[in-house]
């Protein structure tokens, strides 16, 4: 049965003071908007996981934010079986023009995600009042829009990820998931390239993804915090032997002073955290001082990704093939999610420690943890793929133009190594860039403003 994730209030005072009284005031004036248009009515979020993505970290923060504006603002999670989870990540790699496990997309995988969200729908449709306002997010949550909108609720389905360019596997991504969204009348998409042709003349809206400031995982944190952490995950020494460490292997920390090249993300195959290895042993490795980090979830902490066990598996694998001197050089580490807020104050002390971040995806809907790594001011490498390249402007950051070029990048990291000033100057300019184009107020005013047409429309 779908479970209603308790969110706490969100101070947007504290948002105020850091984004300054223009910006704070033009949140308030939305935000008087929206409980206009509103009234009594809610608004429901419903997505597939509580934690691990980059989904349940915006809609901890969105609702959050709006609770503390005044606006009853609420956040539910489906329940699905094993199978279920199958079908939608085969789904989410085919909207990425991926072809995945290679398993079907037929009848039989219809009917079973139809019956599962069939049963939330039984639980969930009773709760929403006719005239609620609900977002349903990726396509793990597309077919509960025609019981809601029956029910009369202002329905909405984001889709937080897609692929530039359609091909055969979009396609057959989109006749899937199409018919479970024909009663749909809104739809919200993080780039106009994402959207498909059959729903080009429909109620389309392009909302940038954003990051809190305030919220444990980009807030500022001193220097002996961020030490300790890393000591926590077991990338620095701890002087409290008892710690479990999270690297995996034989590895132990590196020394404080090492410069650290990092990429933190899901065990995903189109993180390709595998290839990001693959290039800094054969070009950086041996020609520079630095060392990576490979850092990703613990596997039992994602519900709703089937494949996480397998990529890292594979990732292990490809790190004990390596030289030992190569190897020694490289850690990988799964960060416990058993404690949300303690997984992201460690995420947030690895990107502030690190040298440059990495996020050498091969597709990419948006990727928050480039945006996370700039408002640290830090110099990000990343793969000039979808909505990365919304976030990364000329001079704030390095893109790379073909991901499946290891070559190209393992030389692009080892030169941007070897200029230390360099490294700093697109630091600065990053944080600056993150600061104006992508912090909770600029998106709490897009769905501001949504929320109120599709009350009005």
């Amino acid at each position: 049965m779908p479970i209603e994730v308790e969110v706490e209030s969100r101070s947007v005072e504290r948002l105020a003071r850091l984004v300054g009284p223009a910006r704070s005031a033009v949140l308030e004036q939305a935000a008087s908007a929206v409980r206009r248009a509103l009234g009594t009515r809610r608004i429901w979020n419903v997505n597939s996981t509580a934690h691990g993505g980059g989904v349940a970290e915006m809609l901890s923060v969105l609702v959050g934010y709006a609770r503390g504006m005044g606006v009853d603002s609420r956040w539910v999670v489906i329940d699905g079986d094993p199978g279920f989870y199958e079908i939608t990540k085969r789904l989410h790699n085919r909207m990425h023009g991926a072809t995945g496990d290679g398993g079907d997309l037929g009848r039989l995988e219809s009917d079973h995600y139809e019956s599962v969200l069939r049963a939330n729908a039984e639980a969930l449709v009773p709760r929403v009042q006719p005239g609620d306002i609900v977002f349903l997010h990726d396509p793990q949550t597309a077919g509960l829009a025609g019981p809601l909108v029956r029910r009369g609720a202002r329905v909405a389905w984001r889709s937080h990820i897609g692929v530039d360019r359609s091909n055969e596997r979009t396609e057959e991504a989109w006749a899937f998931l199409l018919p479970q969204l024909a009663e749909c009348p809104t739809f919200i998409f993080s780039r106009l390239a994402y959207v498909p042709p059959q729903l080009a003349s429909s109620d389309v809206h392009v909302i940038l993804p954003s990051i809190d400031p305030l919220s444990p995982k980009n807030r500022a944190l001193r220097p002996e915090r961020i030490t300790s952490l890393l000591g926590q995950v077991g990338l620095l020494p701890d002087e409290r032997s008892s710690a479990r460490s999270a690297v995996l292997g034989d590895a132990g920390p590196f020394a404080p002073g090492d410069r650290v090249v990092v990429q933190v993300c899901r065990w995903d195959p189109l993180k390709d955290m595998v290839g990001v290895l693959h290039g800094f042993a054969e070009h950086v490795a041996g020609h520079s001082d630095a060392r990576l980090a490979l850092i990703g979830p613990a596997i039992d902490g994602v519900d709703d990704d089937p494949e996480g066990g397998g990529i890292l598996a594979d990732t292990l694998t490809a790190w004990e093939a390596l030289p030992h001197q190569i190897r020694s050089s490289i850690r990988l580490a799964t960060l416990p999610m058993d404690d949300i807020e303690a997984n992201a104050l460690m995420v947030n002390a690895v990107q502030r420690h690190a040298s440059v971040v990495v996020q050498k995806s091969l597709q990419e809907g948006f990727g928050l943890t480039v945006t996370e790594a700039m408002w640290k001011s830090r110099t990000v490498v990343a793969s000039a793929v979808g909505g990365i390249v919304d976030q990364v402007a000329p001079g704030t950051g390095v893109l790379l133009e073909d991901p499946h070029d290891l070559d190209a990048f393992g030389r692009t990291l080892r030169d941007l190594l070897a200029q230390p000033s360099e490294i700093a100057t697109i630091g600065r300019r990053a944080r600056r860039h993150a600061r104006s184009r992508f912090l909770s107020d600029r998106h709490l005013e897009d769905y501001g403003q949504l929320l109120v047409h599709m009350v009005t429309r």
